[in-house]
């Protein structure tokens, strides 16, 4: 199975033959094997050549690069081999459709709200009572229904992530990560910290999944399509934050994995430090890995691969097979 390969620590990246070499400051030498790589995150500095990048192309590699703060900056983005004329042109063709935009769009937010809901009920059967947000959900899940543009189905869901974030201070209960609200460049407490984070692994996530697809990551439907490198990775997203990223970080706070000494205090913001970062993306790629029954498939399958088979649905959706139902777990 591929795996994915997050570097931390400064080295520097070079081809030995068939297999990717990582030499560390310290002179420790790290092989890996070409074939058994998925994808590079890349958080510290990293000395690379041409010769490392078209290796990696290659292979159909992408590396994600991200800031001193942890903030996703940049892809490197092999040339696309799944690339269909044909998709293209229905993704087109049901952007620039407004309804058709719009029913696409519609799908998004419920289906984020439906796990948004599914997160609250989790917390809510086992540990404090979450009635209430609970109930500002479904009110906007049913007023999703009859939204007549993006811009009022973006700040429906706007709304909805304000309801659910009182969430975080219910269910922790911790002085040391409380909510306050959503901020995020730069992220003013821990939880936002966090958040924004997690939020960027999946983003990065997401985009690595649309490249095994004929999709293309540049058109999407909630967020608008502009002068951004990528919106569709955005919109996929949306459906799986509540599941992969609050998910890990409510766990992570509650285990007392992270903890107040993870960060540091900028003049920027509130930022992991690269022990904390280590932390949670251990924690991320357990996540993703883990595995339930899929309703359909009648197997186990990853988190991962229900990114993958979401975008394959959108291809159906797209094709005009199937209307695209986001997933949504039991």
């Amino acid at each position: 199975m591929k795996k994915t390969l997050y570097i931390n620590s400064h080295c520097t990246l070079q081809r030995d033959q068939n297999t990717l070499l990582l030499e560390m400051e310290d002179g420790t030498k790290r092989y890996l094997p070409i074939e058994g790589i998925r994808e590079l995150h890349i958080f510290s500095e990293v000395n690379l050549n041409k010769r490392v990048l078209e290796f990696l192309s290659q292979n159909q590699i992408i590396v994600h690069f991200y800031n001193y703060y942890g903030y996703y900056t940049g892809s490197y983005y092999p040339r696309e081999h799944f690339n269909s004329g044909y998709m293209l042109l229905k993704q087109v063709e049901h952007y620039l459709d407004e309804a058709r935009r719009l029913d696409i769009a519609r799908r998004i937010v419920q289906g984020a709200l439906a796990n948004l809901q599914h997160v609250a009920r989790y917390y809510h059967n086992r540990q404090c009572d979450l009635s209430a947000i609970l109930q500002s959900l479904q009110e906007l899940r049913n007023a999703a229904q009859t939204c007549s543009s993006i811009e009022a189905l973006m700040q429906l869901e706007g709304k909805a992530r304000e309801a659910y974030y009182t969430l975080f201070d219910e269910v922790l209960q911790h002085p040391d990560f409380t909510f306050g609200k959503r901020t995020r460049r730069p992220p003013r407490n821990r939880l936002n910290a966090l958040l924004s984070f997690g939020n960027s692994l999946l983003y990065t996530t997401a985009l690595s999944e649309i490249y095994q697809t004929h999709l293309d990551p540049r058109i999407g439907y909630l967020h608008t399509t502009n002068f951004r490198r990528f919106t569709l990775n955005l919109d996929i997203a949306e459906v799986f934050k509540p599941l992969l990223v609050d998910r890990t970080i409510l766990t992570l706070i509650q285990k007392r994995q992270i903890r107040p000494e993870h960060f540091a205090e900028e003049v920027a913001g509130i930022y992991m430090n690269e022990e904390g970062r280590k932390i949670f993306l251990k924690a991320w790629e357990e996540r993703l890995q883990s595995t339930f029954e899929h309703r359909r498939l009648k197997r186990h399958v990853s988190y991962r691969t229900a990114i993958r088979l979401d975008l394959y649905k959108l291809e159906k959706h797209l094709m005009g097979e199937k209307p695209y139902e986001p997933f949504k777990p039991r």
